[in-house]
């Protein structure tokens, strides 16, 4: 940020944290984000930002478009929260009750609006156009990003390449994480409703146990992963809610498992699909009952192209030095950044937020989730010199 004054760097880091924190005492569930839509749109157009609102429902778009032609870069954040209760005791606690910003995204949003505010400065120095997507709902599939394409966020103006961060409370405050390929899994859901036959828990072979068959079918379809997959190849099934009975003394007849399916490959993706349905109605039926699965298809992998995702590497290395450029695993968690991934080229990376001295430890969807806000102008940083480098070619 050579060409704004140190003054300058220093009032918009201090905006960015007031930023963060507005929006974290005010968050909104996704799709519900209208208050937040509002604040965004409100500093755009303060800032002299060509504004589009009511993109997939509750996104703003901003434009600044360069004083000189050239390629057009997308620049995302997401900015819905999460259905907790937040337990941190802090000035800027969520007053939504059982809603908080418990994953980082009102650091995101305001990391954007600061970038917005440093390029918007530097517009007529730009060679060519960036795309400030405010993305709704990413939180809960089918999420915001498919619709906002779908309504031409990425089409006028043409964008050449897009790039995201999502802050990891993974990674020690002030690195950064780039890395090529596949990052993130795909995470698909699936809903099996069991019907059998209830009845008096002292008359057992007179009903057919849904509860039952309800645990042994969980049982057979964690069996998938250890014994269907290669164990080279990361997958993961979990049945994360159960729900069956009334009373302890009635026989329930029907029992409904929940769970998640998380895929790197595609053609693994599809067969594991198959064999939950297979397994799960093949055992209802050995053991007499019936079994119904929706097969719910959500995000596909992110999926990084390399040349992008090494631009970023030695963007990362100007800003945070080369030993704070850190590796990190794959995840099997899901993001619908996977969906601006497939339409051009570019990067997802993380940047951290964990200070185990201050005891901001606690992991992303957790209610004492917060984060070392020392992290959000190295976004901002990030953003402003991924944009400025690559339009310059």
């Amino acid at each position: 940020m050579v060409s704004t004054s140190v003054a300058s760097l220093r009032n918009v880091a201090e905006q960015v944290v007031l930023d963060r924190r507005h929006l974290h005492v005010h968050p909104e569930l996704g799709f519900q984000e209208r208050q937040t839509s509002r604040f965004i749109a409100d500093r755009l157009r303060a800032l002299g930002i060509e504004t589009r609102t009511g993109i997939a429902e509750t996104g703003v778009v901003g434009i600044i478009r360069g004083g000189r032609p050239g390629k057009t870069v997308l620049l995302r954040a997401d900015i819905d929260a999460l259905p907790i209760e937040e337990e941190n005791d802090v000035p800027y606690r969520s007053t939504v009750p059982g809603v908080m910003h418990a994953c980082g995204h009102d650091g995101h949003t305001a990391i954007l609006l600061g970038t917005a505010q440093v390029l918007s400065e530097r517009r007529a120095n730009l060679r060519g156009n960036v795309v400030l997507a405010f993305q709704p709902c990413e939180e809960k599939p089918p999420g915001g990003a498919q619709a906002m394409i779908a309504q031409g966020v990425m089409d006028d103006p043409k964008v050449d390449a897009v790039f995201g961060l999502h802050l990891s409370q993974e990674l020690p405050v002030g690195t950064v994480a780039a890395r090529p390929g596949p990052i993130m899994a795909a995470a698909d859901m699936f809903r099996l409703e069991i019907a059998g036959k209830g009845g008096h828990a002292a008359r057992p072979h007179e009903c057919v146990d849904a509860g039952l068959v309800a645990a042994q079918v969980m049982v057979a379809l964690h069996a998938l992963v250890a014994r269907e997959v290669n164990p080279l190849d990361p997958a993961v099934i979990t049945i994360g809610m159960i729900q069956a009975g009334t009373a302890p003394n009635i026989i329930p007849d029907r029992a409904l498992l929940r769970g998640t399916t998380r895929t790197f490959d595609t053609e693994l993706r599809e067969r594991l699909a198959r064999r939950i349905e297979e397994v799960a109605t093949s055992v209802a039926a050995a053991m007499r009952a019936t079994c119904v699965c929706t097969y719910e298809w959500g995000y596909p992998s992110v999926v990084n192209e390399a040349v992008s995702t090494a631009f970023v590497a030695d963007i990362a290395r100007s800003v945070v030095g080369e030993a704070r450029l850190v590796e990190r695993d794959q995840s099997m968690g899901g993001e619908d950044f996977a969906y601006f991934l497939q339409r051009a080229p570019g990067c997802f990376f993380n940047v951290g937020t964990r200070n185990e001295d201050r005891g901001l430890v606690w992991g992303h969807h957790h209610p004492r989730f917060d984060i070392d806000e020392a992290a959000l102008p190295v976004g901002v940083e990030m953003f402003t010199r991924i944009v400025e480098s690559y339009l310059r070619g």
